[in-house]
């Protein structure tokens, strides 16, 4: 078993590293809330005064912080982390930051001969309760086997993204994409209720549909993933069947803004008779 410095402990923290404790592991632990820091002492963690204390003689260095600023300012600033940690020991940053941040991190960290890796997660505080969290590893093969039994201990699957930097890079994409399809289903649904239509109803047939399946493992493998681009669905007849729903929805006072912005975007296509796909669409426009 390891010696982990945890650093940060707050909602998502705070179960990530009594895990790691359950696991076996010893916790040297860090935090500007006291109370949090003393919840930890009360599961057998050890507490210190400084991410450079926490950092001192041990294995892992696991950060778990708001924003990138604060990641920056605990392995950089006065007592931080750098001014202790170990060559031969691992800072795992598991914070949601900028790509951009992380790959400046990481470059800061080989520049003084430290190894960092990122590994940020998926799922929910109930998840990192229970252990059973996403870990979205972006590191090198050997600092992701290195640190497989931490992982192990606070999640139930691991993803190899790819490399430095990519973990966050694919959780930044997944989040983006959560966030807008969920705004996106809560319009479907309030305009559902609004029009009468019984949502269960509604639900069956979108549970059947790209609507509810999404676009990726439906449209898209046999389409765009492969590289075809030739019309499927018109862009015109989505312009249409949009303008219907729009109209129905200011009819019934439901305010729709991600259709809006949508039917927004496709109406000069239209204006220039442009017969092409949705997804061509977004991809020769963003691509």
């Amino acid at each position: 078993m390891s010696t982990i410095a945890f650093i940060g402990l707050g909602q998502m923290g705070d179960p990530m590293a009594k895990n790691l404790i359950k696991g076996g592991h010893t916790l040297k632990v860090f935090d500007l809330n006291k109370e949090a820091v003393q919840n930890l002492v009360n599961e057998g963690a050890t507490a210190t005064d400084s991410p450079a204390s926490a950092s001192q003689d041990v294995e892992f260095i696991v950060t778990m912080l708001p924003n990138g600023t604060l990641v920056k300012n605990v392995l950089f600033a006065e007592n931080g982390v750098t001014s202790t940690m170990n060559k031969d020991a691992l800072l795992i940053d598991m914070s949601t930051i900028h790509p951009f941040e992380t790959d400046a991190l990481i470059k800061e960290m080989a520049n003084t001969g430290l190894q960092m890796m990122e590994a940020p997660v998926g799922r929910t505080s109930d998840h990192a309760v229970k252990g059973e969290l996403l870990i979205l590893a972006g590191g090198t093969k050997e600092q992701i086997t290195k640190a497989q039994p931490l992982f192990d201990c606070m999640g139930s699957e691991t993803i190899d993204a790819g490399g430095a930097g990519m973990g966050i890079r694919v959780k930044i994409i997944n989040n983006y994409m959560s966030i807008a399809l969920n705004a996106l289903s809560a319009e479907a649904t309030t305009l559902s209720e609004a029009i009468g239509l019984d949502f269960e109803t509604a639900l069956s047939v979108m549970n059947g549909t790209p609507a509810g399946k999404g676009h990726f493992t439906t449209t898209w493998p046999g389409k765009v993933l492969a590289g075809d681009l030739s019309p499927a669905f018109m862009v015109d007849l989505a312009h249409k069947d949009l303008g219907i729903a729009l109209d129905l929805a200011n009819q019934v006072n439901v305010p729709m803004v991600c259709g809006a912005h949508l039917v927004s975007f496709i109406v000069s296509p239209v204006r220039q008779g442009e017969g092409v796909k949705i997804g061509p669409l977004f991809l020769n426009n963003f691509g």
